[in-house]
């Protein structure tokens, strides 16, 4: 029976959530498991610059795993024989791939996946089966979305997250720092979670937001953040649209990290797993190490591009 009446919940937005066409499932590495049971994987190859969930989540389903290095262009760094029942995992790292490339993959190889967790408002590439994940792009507990041709055939139960996104309000109120564990023990959260479909409140709150005003203040942040490392940044570049973070590669970024996180500038050492994977001497050890993705995301404005390019020169970084 409908309740009505009584005290107002949260309130119901209307608008899209940007990929309407995709299934809508709870975080971005349960849209791999999607994949993986839609698609039947039973090998895939995975970029060694990769955190460790993938890898764990794919030995979970049974698949079969091996590795790739990718090169200083976070291209795969050579031609890569698949077996005929192999897939090939590419990440789009940064949003520096475009989708002519991923084309192009897909013409040589047949059997690929698309990562598009750091370019969330890239469309997939024609036929390809592509993921993306909500959290590193907005506030909100969980989220995934997942573009394929193959359908699963049976009915997911939705996730509830409700009682997961405290933390978010609480920042909205007060300091990181502050919830940084909730935060930390929601990712891990994830590691444990089956396949289901994305929380209503997630869902809900992807509706709410004003994707145009999202793309083009990440895209303006990026490059002007941009027009002035270029000539410092090891990286090249191009500018995507509506970009996750920027990544600003410096030989000594390790210890320019720790002095940013002194001054409150938060930057994370993604796919921290690579420093115990890999060699030293090897491309993926080098850039977690000593790349340093700076925020360019909606919160922010040209004031705060120019705190942070400051910042970097204050600590002779740039």
């Amino acid at each position: 029976m409908k309740e009505i009446g009584g005290y107002i919940e949260f309130e119901s937005y209307t608008g899209g959530v940007y990929h309407d066409g995709a299934a809508a499932v709870n975080c971005g590495r349960n849209a791999l498991a999607y994949l993986i049971e839609a698609e039947a994987v039973k090998k895939i190859r995975l970029p060694f610059f990769l955190c460790s969930s993938v890898k764990n989540l794919c030995e979970k389903y049974g698949v079969e795993v091996s590795f790739y290095h990718i090169g200083e262009d976070f291209r795969p760094q050579a031609d890569i024989s698949l077996d005929d029942d192999e897939w090939l995992y590419i990440v789009n790292y940064y949003g520096q791939l475009t989708n002519d490339e991923i084309s192009a993959y897909k013409e040589k190889y047949d059997r690929i996946i698309a990562d598009n967790s750091q370019s969330y408002f890239q469309y997939p590439a024609n036929g390809v089966p592509t993921v993306y994940t909500c959290r590193k792009f907005f506030g909100v507990p969980d989220g995934g979305f997942v573009y394929s041709e193959k359908k699963l055939c049976r009915e997911l139960p939705a996730d509830e997250s409700f009682e997961r996104i405290h933390y978010i309000l609480g920042r909205f109120e007060r300091t990181a720092g502050e919830f940084y564990k909730e935060s930390a023990d929601n990712n891990k959260f994830f590691a444990g979670e089956p396949l289901k479909r994305m929380s209503k409140l997630t869902e809900n709150l992807l509706r709410s937001y004003d994707y145009e005003r999202i793309i083009s203040r990440r895209t303006e942040n990026f490059r002007l953040l941009h027009q002035r490392l270029k000539s410092v940044n090891k990286l090249e570049l191009i500018i995507p649209e509506g970009a996750f973070m920027y990544p600003l590669y410096l030989k000594n970024g390790a210890e320019i990290r720790s002095r940013l996180q002194q001054m409150k500038i938060f930057v994370p050492t993604l796919w921290g797993d690579v420093l115990n994977s890999c060699d030293e001497g090897c491309t993926e050890y080098d850039y977690a190490k000593n790349i340093l993705p700076l925020p360019v995301d909606q919160r922010y404005g040209s004031e705060d591009m120019g705190y942070i390019l400051k910042t970097l020169e204050e600590q002779g970084a740039i």
